[in-house]
Formats: structure tokens, C-alpha cells, sequence
């Protein structure tokens, strides 16, 4: 049985997201799904719609949060994975090593969502979280228009 149900968001930890959007958005065309602040860990994510997933802006809003800790030390880039599921802590429990489904914590959008604590990622972190077929799929393109 699988657990995984597609690729919801791709994350990208970032010092200020308006210029980060100066590549993602202008450059690239990705459209501006949404962005919101969220208090727990107090982070900007900005959601870029990629057709079948979202690139997902993650900015720090908390000089000594762990997330700034990371920028500071590691620079901006690839911070983890996140992958649509239909039981966010059915999953997480079965992908952890420890079983442990207690971490549950808020997400973008309004969705569940859980980091996993597993060995064999190759350094990747992995979140996931809850998967709406009618916001995922149905209501998806799946590709990115082109624009004119």
C-alpha cells in the first residue's frame, strides 16, 4: 500500500521572499497561488502554483528561530519535501523510524501537516501533509499555462 499520494510542495528557505520572487514568479512564470505568515514557527510561505505541485517560499520572520539558524549557517536553498497523504499521522507513524506521530504541527494553507524522523532520506527533510483531491487534482490544471 502506499502512502504517498503526489508531491504537494517543494520548499525553498529564503531571506526575503520578495526577491525570491523576483526569480520565481518573474522569471520563471509561476503564478502566485498564496502567501500567508503563520505564527508557530513564525514564517512567510508563499506558495507558487508548478502545475501539479507548489514551489513553496519560506521565509523566517524570527531572528533566533531554528529556521534562521539554518539560513545563517547553510544559505538559502532546498529545505525539504513535502508529500500529499491522505492520514497525516497514520503516515508519519509508518514512515518514522520511532513510529512517533506526536509531532503534528501547522501548515500553509489550513492543512495538517507532520515532519517525518527518518534514517535513508539522504540528508532530504520530508513533511506530510493532508491531501484534498478536490483542491490537488480536480481543480488543478496539472501544467503551467502559458502566458501571452
Amino acid at each position: 500500500m502506499t502512502l504517498i499520494r503526489r508531491i504537494d510542495h517543494v520548499a525553498v528557505l529564503v531571506r526575503d521572499t520578495d526577491q525570491a520572487l523576483s526569480f520565481y514568479h518573474d522569471r520563471l512564470g509561476l503564478r502566485l497561488a498564496s502567501t500567508e505568515e503563520v505564527a508557530e514557527p513564525h514564517v512567510r510561505l508563499t506558495y507558487l502554483d508548478a502545475g501539479n505541485a507548489y514551489v513553496q517560499l519560506v521565509e523566517p520572520l524570527d531572528p533566533r528561530s531554528a529556521l534562521a539558524r539554518t539560513l545563517d549557517e547553510d544559505g538559502e536553498g532546498l529545505h525539504h519535501i513535502c508529500f500529499g497523504v491522505d492520514d497525516v499521522t497514520d503516515a508519519a507513524a509508518k514512515l518514522s523510524d520511532d513510529g512517533d506521530a506526536s509531532f503534528l504541527i501547522g501548515s500553509g494553507r489550513g492543512r495538517p501537516s507532520a515532519f517525518i524522523t527518518a534514517s535513508g532520506t539522504h540528508g532530504v527533510r520530508i513533511e506530510c501533509t493532508a491531501f484534498v483531491r478536490a483542491e490537488d487534482v480536480d481543480a488543478l490544471a496539472g501544467w503551467v499555462p502559458p502566458t501571452t
